[in-house]
């Protein structure tokens, strides 16, 4: 599994959680040993794909943050064009979930994900993709740039019941999806039991990746997955790499 990581998402470039100092630094520490590849800043034409000119325009005028954001979502295509051959992860950030077509918030400027399935689609490399998105929160971006797009099938888990439902839950989601030919996760661990979510123990990433896995055994095993939430900086380098144990 590669995992697309740069340097610059370390930096902090906002008040925000997803931005505090050291939140990468874990799970860089807990993924020694995996291949890291650096990816390059996404072309604005790549950001128009899935967003208004309004919206790209008003990132730039933030200079502390239209690098990273361009940055990230440059890490989300490369993640997405590696996993057309084997499982990638976008070791990104800022988040992009919460990005829409003309709007951003919750810590999110670009939508990451968006951004790298309709580049995926424009390119003509697939022709559906599914999004599972396992945040804690609603990915409400991700649903208004592609939620009406027939060639999306978008798969929003709400931690909002007892773990073993949850599982239970994502699995029947994820076996009345078909067609696809790539799965995409927005992987947040924000889920975590001791993070805001109260929810998920750790072992049970393991699971969900595993799900992941096997339900990508219908699309040649395409997958890849970016980080989204988590803020519980102790278990968070932890609870990615038992997710990509199981993702991979």
């Amino acid at each position: 599994m590669k995992i697309v990581f740069h340097e610059d998402y370390r930096q902090v470039y906002s008040l925000d959680p997803a931005s505090r100092k050291g939140r990468l630094d874990g799970i860089v520490e807990e993924l020694k040993g995996y291949d890291f590849i650096q990816p390059k800043p996404a072309r604005e034409e790549d950001l128009l794909l899935v967003h208004s000119r309004t919206l790209v325009d008003s990132v730039k005028k933030e200079e502390n943050i239209f690098p990273v954001a361009s940055l990230a979502a440059g890490g989300a295509i490369r993640a997405a064009r590696i996993a057309m051959t084997e499982p990638a992860f976008g070791l990104i950030r800022p988040p992009g979930h919460h990005a829409g077509r003309d709007f951003n918030g919750g810590f999110c400027y670009f939508n990451n994900m968006a951004i790298a399935v309709a580049g995926l689609l424009e390119d003509g490399l697939i022709e559906k993709a599914l999004i599972v998105d396992i945040d804690l929160h609603y990915g409400n971006g991700t649903s208004d740039v592609l939620g009406n797009d027939g060639r999306v099938i978008f798969l929003n888990m709400v931690c909002d019941q007892d773990r073993e439902s949850y599982l239970v839950r994502l699995k029947k989601m994820l076996a009345s999806a078909s067609g696809y030919d790539i799965i995409g996760v927005s992987a947040g661990f924000d889920t975590y039991e001791k993070d805001w979510g109260r929810c998920l123990k750790t072992t049970d990433y393991k699971a969900i990746g595993r799900m992941i896995k096997e339900a990508a055994a219908g699309c040649g095993g395409r997958r890849f997955a970016l980080l989204e939430g988590g803020y519980y900086f102790p278990d968070l380098g932890e609870n990615v790499r038992t997710f990509l144990r199981g993702l991979e």
